[in-house]
């Protein structure tokens, strides 16, 4: 069966993950169980993109304080939060903190089946924009301040003997610090490290 993606399910209770983790894994997930908020958020940093299914009521950290702490790190993860019977205020402010939807114990498992693929497939394309635009951050990152400023200068649409002018340096040395900007930035043309620049936030559209 092929792989629909990855689910992160977040419960202290066992039974119940167990059963999830069975319904899931049968309709095609890829997932991963965590008894505790605590332990899903310390490994967060270094998880592919899923969907959390998380209980809303659990000891120490709650579906609700998981919610603020996802919402503060600008996390993409779509989520949705199990609520037991009578935990609709608690469902109405999951969904004010960010969560794509929430479902009452005990739910049908077609629906939650239905819920989570709806949730990846509506996150997914802002999940990889975010990877690509951190991505594009970590290249810029590699460049020397004098590097920097040379793309500074390219992007502005400057000539390598115009850019050399303002630094007072030749213009060959400036072609060296293109070529290294051009191989840092993984860009083929001035055309994809203008592109690139924008998507880091460097030149405004």
């Amino acid at each position: 069966m092929p792989n629909k993606g990855k689910v992160y399910v977040i419960d202290d209770d066992e039974a119940m993950r167990d059963s999830l983790n069975f319904l899931l894994d049968s309709a095609g997930f890829s997932v991963t169980l965590f008894e505790t908020a605590r332990n899903f958020l310390d490994v967060l940093p270094g998880l592919e993109f899923g969907c959390v299914v998380s209980d809303v009521r659990m000891p120490g950290i709650d579906g609700i304080e998981l919610l603020k702490r996802l919402k503060a790190t600008h996390s993409t993860f779509p989520i949705l939060i199990m609520t037991g019977h009578g935990d609709v205020p608690l469902a109405v402010e999951a969904m004010k903190l960010g969560a794509v939807d929430f479902l009452e114990k005990p739910f049908e498992d077609d629906r939650l089946i239905g819920m989570i693929e709806a949730a990846i497939r509506q996150a997914e394309p802002a999940a990889k924009g975010e990877a690509v635009t951190h991505d594009i951050a970590a290249r810029v990152a590699t460049l020397s301040p004098r590097e920097r400023q040379v793309m500074e200068g390219l992007i502005a649409g400057l000539s390598n003997k115009l850019i050399a002018r303002d630094y007072d340096i030749s213009p060959r040395t400036i072609e060296v610090y293109r070529a290294n900007v051009m191989t840092k930035m993984q860009a083929n043309s001035l055309s994809e490290l203008v592109r690139l620049a924008m998507r880091a936030g460097l030149l405004k559209d």
